[in-house]
């Protein structure tokens, strides 16, 4: 088996903060090589990220690394962040482009990923190991494809160490991608994002937005078991299990699980693996 990891999202209330805490503690026995912390954007949610990335190192004993955005925040305000991440002992961070927040007119200062890890490097050297995006299914505002590579190669040049790619359920989509990269002289770890099935009404709407497909078959069978809670767990944890065998059979270095602070859909996806 290789190397896994889980991320969350930051809870903004005690029952979100309670569920974070129980699916923390059962996926902890899984040995994760570290957990991550998506970004509030925008306004007074600055402060949940720092806030999880604490509880998670302090109460759960868990390595916990923060996701940085460039949007809407002023270089002083990343700086303070990085100062805040590196003195609670972070040494991993997955900095991201993000998107504009809702009602928010202004992009920040830095625009794109690159120069948020360019901006990284530029404060604190080699002091933190800078995971970023990929999209293997072409990012869903990119001109095309080829572009898509090009700003994916810019963000290694500027400092990344390695990527973590959006979820897919096409293997094939993951293997062309690191095939392409490499020719065009990347040699970071791509390591696959991987989206167990909870709720596919829920997936079918993140997927639109991320530009994620969900194959149409899968979708069919999903329609076919209709009310079926018990049939629809067992599908979707032996479709994601059978990607994800498959995916460490061609070389993916490591998985990282989109938890959506649910343990039971990425545990049944793993017991499916062991």
């Amino acid at each position: 088996m290789v190397p896994i990891s889980f991320e969350f999202y930051p809870p903004k209330t005690e029952e979100q903060r309670a569920q974070l805490d129980r699916t923390a503690t059962r996926l902890k026995a899984q040995a994760p090589e570290y957990v991550s912390c998506t970004f509030g954007a925008g306004g007074s949610t600055l402060s949940y990220t720092p806030e999880t990335i604490q509880r998670l190192r302090e109460r759960h004993a868990l390595e916990a690394a923060p996701h940085l955005s460039c949007m809407g925040g002023s270089r002083e305000e990343i700086r303070q962040l990085l100062k805040l991440y590196r003195a609670m002992g972070c040494r991993r961070l997955v900095a991201l482009r993000g998107d504009l927040p809702s009602g928010m007119a202004r992009m920040g200062d830095l625009r794109y990923a690159t120069d948020l890890v360019a901006f990284i490097r530029a404060e604190h050297d080699d002091w933190f190991h800078i995971e970023v995006g990929c999209y293997p299914e072409c990012h869903p505002q990119a001109e095309d494809a080829l572009a898509d590579l090009r700003h994916f190669k810019a963000k290694i040049d500027a400092g990344a160490d390695g990527a973590i790619t959006q979820y897919f359920y096409n293997a094939d989509a993951y293997f062309r991608f690191v095939d392409d990269v490499r020719r065009l002289g990347v040699e970071v770890p791509i390591v696959p994002g991987i989206m167990p099935i909870s709720n596919f009404a829920q997936l079918k709407r993140f997927s639109e937005a991320c530009g994620a497909e969900i194959p149409r078959w899968v979708g069919k069978r999903m329609q076919a078991f209709g009310d079926d809670g018990e049939a629809i767990r067992t599908f979707a944890a032996e479709l994601v299990a059978g990607m994800c065998a498959r995916l460490i059979a061609g070389g993916a270095p490591a998985l990282h699980f989109y938890t959506l602070n649910l343990s039971r859909p990425t545990l049944n996806v793993l017991q499916h693996l062991h």
